[in-house]
């Protein structure tokens, strides 16, 4: 069975107390468990105080076979981030907003630069995606159709280099439209000739989507999954909402982070579950402990603050 882990982003200490609420014991080989297996949805580097620490505890359990994981995109930000081109230069100029994020987790290994060029191979090891015998772990959203374009298009086993220079050079290549997709979700786009104000004043040009739901005649609050602020119930026009299929409720329960939802709910239906808890702002970690269930049991919920 399996133990799915949110978002840690360098809360080692809390990780820590986690393992051992779920009974996992520390041994040579990093925390184990006799009969479970843990599964990180990514973003485990990044802003918080212990990143490095993070990244050995949770490498150490994968590769001795005691955790499963997937990329979030900070990590492919910064993987993304040290890419040099032909010359040797980097390939992305700092500074640019995506990659501010990862400057935290620079900066623990200035002093160690080749463990962290280890621990940036290691990174390229992990998959987009997992899907068990009964559940899926993504990072940020479940396309059938997004996995179906990498797995005839990505070569299996450690994702080369190249593959991360053409999500940068070909931004709008379906190759980096999917991968992005998977980790970083679904975005409502709004159009240039339309304006909404949200509770905060602000007008935004995009927000994060429920993305495995039906959005016809649903208002702009109710097809958001925004954790930032709050949307008017103004129902969408038909004609720019986008061409999505929901995800089926006979599908197998999928688990995801990415979304920042400190106070949830982080079960959103019987087979949708978002485990990330804002832990910088919450210092609250949480997981789900799954016993081959086909709904989601809220008493299966496990965190630490």
């Amino acid at each position: 069975m399996y133990d799915i882990i949110g978002d840690v982003h360098g809360h080692a200490q809390l990780l820590k107390k986690l393992l051992l609420e779920l009974e996992y014991e520390k041994t040579p080989e990093g925390y184990s468990h006799p009969s479970r297996k843990a599964v990180f949805v990514g973003d485990f580097i990044n802003r918080g105080p212990q990143i490095r620490k993070t990244i050995r505890i949770i490498r150490k359990m994968v590769e001795n076979g005691n955790a499963l994981a997937v990329l979030g995109n900070h990590e492919i930000n910064v993987i993304i981030a040290y890419l040099k081109d032909k010359k040797g230069n980097l390939l992305v100029k700092p500074p640019l907003k995506n990659f501010i994020s990862g400057l935290k987790t620079f900066n623990e290994f200035i002093d160690a630069p080749e463990e962290w060029q280890e621990h940036l191979r290691w990174l390229r090891t992990l998959p987009l995606f997992i899907e068990l015998e009964g559940i899926r772990i993504v990072h940020a959203c479940w396309s059938d159709k997004a996995i179906q374009f990498l797995n005839n298009n990505l070569p299996p086993g450690k994702i080369k280099k190249e593959i991360f220079r053409k999500v940068i050079k070909n931004p709008d290549s379906d190759l980096a439209q999917n991968i992005w997709l998977l980790t970083k979700g679904m975005q409502f786009n709004m159009p240039g000739d339309l304006k909404i104000i949200n509770n905060k004043g602000v007008s935004p040009r995009s927000f994060r989507m429920r993305w495995w739901e039906d959005l016809s005649g649903k208002t702009f609050e109710e097809i958001s999954f925004e954790s930032k602020f709050h949307l008017p119930d103004y129902t969408v026009p038909p004609e720019i909402l986008p061409d999505i299929k929901p995800y089926p409720a006979d599908a197998p329960i999928v688990f995801f982070g990415h979304y920042c939802k400190g106070n949830g709910p982080h079960i959103i239906s019987p087979n949708i579950c978002c485990l990330d808890t804002c832990i910088a702002g919450s210092k609250i970690l949480l997981a789900y402990r799954w016993n081959g269930e086909h709904v989601l049991n809220a008493e299966n919920l496990v965190q630490i603050k």
